[in-house]
């Protein structure tokens, strides 16, 4: 017989750093989370696919809200950051359309991550809600419409309401849009804007509802 004992081949699989593995589990979790929501989502599958075992996974985040957290205040740093970078026109109307046009960028771009936000998030997120993430947007763009109200005699003070209504509706058209895909993006974001800058020329500067009930006279 041979002296040479036998030996067991070697895994050829790489050994992944801390942050390495970090990383993976971000991936995986924001995949999963997005498909399934936070409630179905388990700290079991997590590890699973990522072919560790349950311990790994707390010993980076602590659990599936830690895992969830990071991942939904990354996809709220991106979103914000485009948004925000994206609005280098010169005019009013010209940072609106760049701001349909990158909130619905995000969109087709990061599916997943929009996914994610669309719900309302889980407490654990400790971000709040898709609601607050409309907030965060149209504070970047309600100076604009303050500025564009003063020029036109309108009051300033209702430009952060105009603000929400505004990315309101860019939001929940690119809800709308994350399942069609049809028309494309730039369509999408000419007649957003269409409806939105043409309602916004015509403002009336004291609007009233024409079909409110009248307040009956005591006897």
């Amino acid at each position: 017989m041979s002296a040479v004992s036998e030996q067991k081949p070697r895994s050829s699989r790489k050994r992944m750093t801390g942050k390495e593995r970090r990383e993976q589990l971000l991936d995986i979790g924001r995949e999963l989370f997005a498909e399934r929501g936070f409630e179905g989502t388990s700290i079991e599958e997590i590890a699973a696919h990522a072919h560790v075992s349950k311990p790994v996974v707390y010993e980076h985040f602590g659990g599936k809200e830690g895992i969830y957290a990071v991942v939904v205040d990354r996809e709220m740093h991106t979103l914000l950051g485009m948004v925000g970078d994206s609005l280098t026109a010169d005019h009013a109307r010209g940072k609106i359309e760049q701001a349909a046009l990158a909130l619905l960028q995000y969109v087709e771009e990061s599916s997943q991550g929009f996914r994610i936000l669309a719900r309302d998030s889980h407490a654990a997120s400790g971000t709040g809600s898709f609601a607050s993430l409309i907030s965060d947007i149209a504070s970047q763009v309600e100076h604009i419409l303050a500025e564009e109200f003063r020029e036109r005699g309108y009051d300033p003070k209702l430009a952060p309401m105009y603000a929400q209504s505004l990315v309101g509706m860019v939001a929940l058209t690119g809800q709308w849009w994350l399942e069609v895909r049809k028309p494309k993006r730039e369509v999408v974001a000419a007649h957003l804007v269409n409806l939105a800058w043409n309602g916004l020329s015509s403002l009336e500067t004291k609007p009233r509802l024409e079909s409110a009930p009248r307040k009956r006279k005591s006897e």
